[in-house]
């Protein structure tokens, strides 16, 4: 039985000892198979290095050694990933006095190498599914949207990644409640974080809270680049990409380089949102990115102390808006101050009130997109 206590390093590394690969004889940690240990809270990070031809031959390894420390006491997570290694590692020559002081700026990490001319639109290796989510401006709760759907697809047994690429507002750090900086081992691929059943990784993470980013063009797009392909994602069903506000770089570099198999777009009921939301739509169309549907937000208030309902956005502009140009209404979410709080308190409402009718109503969007095929 195991011991008492807060979930060890120790006790981690012996679990993994008894996870043995059946090609070598030899377990994973005396062979060197895995790198990278994190324990912190009981939550476990690992990598399994091995060669790229052996990857789908040592899911079931994989799978093993996450079984292997979930059973153990203590242990709130574990994810482990797999990752080859480099075939001809350069050599490193030691880093000078400057190179190795901290920066206020977000370090980069080795660029990947650049797709083929012509290759088009490629995949991620290990993600199912890329599901876009989008707004014409900003303010319209698109990043709460994003967070709180993130959490009901994981709620409903879904794998689900999430990346920030909205790298002038990143909040998706302070609303999944995910501190602390990304590490990586080999210098080539980042460690995301994870909480509330979330993959995510976010420019937040690499950034002070009030530091602003200011980045041209050339290098919001490197750094979105860097975000899909050099992030350890592990196996995923579904990665939301939460977008910057209107029709950018960002937008345009995601479907570009990247296979993105539908578009949520993200609007109040108001006008001057669905003229941008439109715009938003025609650009993801011009890019023959499916449009998923249409999320009506701040759709109605119910005040909490007489229950009286006023739409102080209007309402049905969504509704009428998508029925219009032909594409599905996956839903309306209310405007209601618990959804703030939660978002606030790094928590979103379908974590804190999963029984509520707020958290209702992502889980019903959710429903819709698993059915659909797009998560």
């Amino acid at each position: 039985m195991a011991s008492e206590g807060p979930l060890t390093r120790q006790a981690v590394l012996a679990a993994l000892k008894n996870v043995i690969d059946p090609a070598t004889g030899e377990d994973i940690v005396s062979s060197g198979t895995m790198r990278a240990l994190q324990v912190a809270d009981g939550a476990v990070r690992f990598v399994l290095e091995v060669e790229a031809a052996r990857a789908r031959e040592m899911e079931p390894l994989r799978a093993d050694a996450e079984a292997s420390v979930r059973a153990l006491a203590g242990c709130t997570s574990v994810q482990a990933v797999m990752t080859a290694p480099s075939a001809t590692p350069a050599a490193r020559p030691a880093p000078s006095p400057a190179a190795a002081a901290p920066s206020t700026q977000p370090r980069p990490i080795k660029p990947p190498p650049a797709p083929l001319p012509g290759a088009g639109p490629q995949r991620v290796p290990g993600i199912g599914r890329i599901l876009a989510i989008a707004s014409g401006k900003g303010g319209v709760g698109k990043s709460t949207v994003a967070a709180n759907l993130a959490c009901a697809l994981a709620a409903a047994g879904r794998r689900v990644g999430l990346l920030d690429a909205d790298v002038y507002g990143p909040s998706q750090p302070r609303m999944l409640g995910i501190s602390g900086r990304p590490t990586s081992p080999d210098g080539q691929m980042i460690l995301p974080l994870r909480n509330h059943g979330v993959t995510m990784i976010s420019v937040g993470l690499m950034t002070k809270e009030d530091q602003a980013v200011a980045w041209r063009g050339p290098m919001l797009m490197g750094a979105l680049q860097q975000m899909m392909a050099q992030v350890q994602w592990g196996a995923l069903d579904v990665l939301l990409v939460d977008l910057p506000p209107g029709t950018g770089d960002v937008q345009m570099t995601l479907g570009q380089k990247f296979r993105v198999d539908g578009a949520v777009i993200v609007s109040t009921p108001q006008d001057i949102a669905l003229i941008d939301a439109r715009k938003g739509i025609d650009m993801f169309r011009q890019m023959n990115i499916p449009i998923a549907g249409m999320i009506e937000n701040m759709s109605t208030h119910v005040c909490s102390q007489c229950g009286h309902e006023e739409h102080i956005f209007g309402h049905g502009g969504a509704v009428a808006e998508a029925e219009r140009i032909g594409v599905p209404l996956l839903g309306e979410v209310p405007l209601h101050l618990a959804i703030r709080i939660a978002a606030d308190g790094g928590t979103p409402v379908v974590i804190e009130k999963p029984e509520s009718a707020q958290a209702a109503a992502f889980h019903a969007i959710a429903e819709k997109l698993v059915a659909d095929g797009y998560a």
